[in-house]
């Protein structure tokens, strides 16, 4: 599924590469990060991941690779893993997540601003871009909410 969210990149901004930004996949393991799926009738349907780490250092994760297969759109799944994405970076202690999405994805704008994400001053890879959106939200805090590896 990752290799179809690089092909929905590739097909809204041009160019060979969809999200050029690195990304080691050991960062989204816990205690540094998460990587959650979501499954309709036995198949993958929807994506996303949190990793430690942002503007403000280790306080911070910056979310990665939200997606939904287009057939699958417009039925709340998004809003189901984004909002998992939140309560599990709060309990591994994350105080405020980030992320960076462009123009070229009005929609999951729509979505990251409905569930509170605000603008923030443009950081890490795609800081110096143009078309790019930098979004953050703070967390409740999760005291009493635990992930466990």
């Amino acid at each position: 599924m990752t290799a179809e969210v690089q092909e929905e990149y590739r097909r809204r901004y041009g160019g060979p590469d969809g999200d050029a930004s690195p990304i080691d996949p050991a960062q989204f393991l816990l205690p540094r990060g998460m990587f959650l799926a979501g499954y309709v009738d036995g198949a993958v349907a929807a994506m996303g991941g949190w990793r430690r780490g942002g503007p403000a250092g280790p306080s911070d994760a910056e979310i990665k690779r939200m997606y939904v297969r287009p057939a699958l759109r417009g039925r709340g799944y998004s809003r189901v893993v984004l909002t998992e994405l939140e309560r599990t970076a709060a309990a591994a202690g994350i105080t405020r997540l980030v992320l960076e999405t462009g123009l070229e994805q009005p929609e999951a704008i729509a979505l990251y601003r409905s569930c509170g994400y605000q603008s923030v001053e443009p950081f890490g890879f795609y800081a110096g871009y143009d078309d790019s959106v930098h979004l953050a939200k703070r967390l409740e805090s999760a005291q009493s909410a635990s992930v466990t590896p």
